[in-house]
């Protein structure tokens, strides 16, 4: 089939030159514009992309369903480097699988924001849409067109949701409720008896960090891996524990009923932000910058010992400084002759987790 040009010759209607181009030429063009953009491209007609699609979306179906529920399997993971990794997590197996195939990835990335916003219900997710296309291709492979099938797909939607609105009751946010929302959604990423024993631990952490009509920050709930421990050891500590302690042999190693004094200062020798050299003449010019640099700091200290002699002049509190950044050791040695505890590089989040805990102010 070649290209046809036809000239209109009937007075009704407008003269112009109409130009038609065989299927067969257009589809060669089309495979030679992907193939220059991309020459590892595959080129599929209407009928073989879907049906490829609809294999991909029940190859990762398959591979999660039995994930499923309280009675689901659990899954080894091993890394590129050798670690091994058990779990029956949905949003962890995404995760962890190199997925290549565009439509599979699109619906690993649908499962996982949901598990951003709600924490769970990804398996469930992925096992929905791999039976909705399941049944699509059924229709398809009878001739029914896809984008009939896709309107029905957004009906059902509308209808789910209205169903859903004319069912759904309110209930207090008790903590019997909670304990049963947490059970039922620990028990499908853990076996039962480990599930058991957090729910407890996970509602009462999450209530006490709970503030009245604001949104839960969990970054205010941190899960520390203790070595040589259980999975059966796991506690919940209502305060902070600081991965760090005391660098000074003289510091007391408990204070309680103490002020707190949370900075973000140097009390060290520290480089400059901005790089920057000079050349010394003598050893006294660098003599003179050490005292100089000396001093600085100290006058820092000496302004953290006036103010514990301030607010602890007519009481027997302790005082306690947590800094995000660097304490020398001539610092601390000062800070401990005062009866000071100083605890040096705390990272940002537990200042943040110290505010709120102890009720101060940043």
């Amino acid at each position: 089939m070649g290209v046809t040009f036809s000239v209109c010759n009937r007075p009704d209607l407008s003269c112009g030159a109409a130009l038609r181009s065989s299927p067969t030429r257009s589809w060669h063009n089309t495979m030679a514009a992907v193939k220059a953009l991309n020459p590892k491209a595959e080129v599929a007609r209407a009928q073989a992309a879907l049906a490829v699609n609809i294999s991909a979306a029940r190859g990762l179906q398959d591979v999660l369903k039995s994930n499923l529920g309280p009675k689901g399997t659990m899954k080894m993971l091993v890394s590129g480097a050798g670690d091994i990794k058990l779990t029956k997590d949905g949003n962890v197996l995404l995760h962890e699988m190199q997925i290549q195939h565009p439509t599979a990835s699109l619906i690993a990335k649908v499962a996982t924001a949901q598990d951003d916003i709600t924490g769970d219900g990804t398996t469930s997710n992925v096992l929905i849409i791999g039976e909705l296309l399941k049944q699509a291709d059924i229709y398809i492979s009878e001739g029914l067109h896809p984008r009939i099938i896709a309107e029905g797909f957004e009906a059902a939607k509308d209808k789910a949701l209205a169903v859903l609105e004319d069912v759904k009751v309110t209930k207090e946010m008790d903590r019997e409720t909670l304990v049963n929302v947490a059970r039922t959604s620990l028990r499908t990423k853990v076996h039962t008896e480990l599930a058991d024993l957090l729910t407890e631990a996970v509602v009462d952490a999450v209530l006490a960090i709970r503030k009245h009509n604001e949104p839960i920050d969990l970054y205010m709930v941190e899960i520390m891996e203790m070595k040589h421990k259980t999975e059966s050891d796991t506690q919940l500590i209502r305060g902070l524990v600081l991965d760090h302690g005391a660098r000074h042999p003289d510091m007391k190693k408990r204070v309680e009923d103490a002020y707190i004094l949370t900075c973000n200062v140097s009390l060290e020798y520290e480089k400059t932000e901005v790089n920057s050299g000079f050349f010394y003449k003598s050893a006294e010019e660098r003599e003179k910058l050490v005292k100089a640099e000396r001093k600085f700091i100290e006058e820092r200290v000496c302004k953290i010992i006036e103010l514990k002699n301030k607010v602890c002049a007519d009481n027997n509190k302790g005082f306690v400084v947590i800094n995000q950044k660097g304490i020398d050791p001539f610092s601390l040695d000062a800070l401990a002759k005062e009866g000071i505890v100083a605890l040096r590089r705390a990272k940002r989040r537990n200042m943040e987790r110290l505010t709120l805990a102890c009720g101060g102010v940043v």
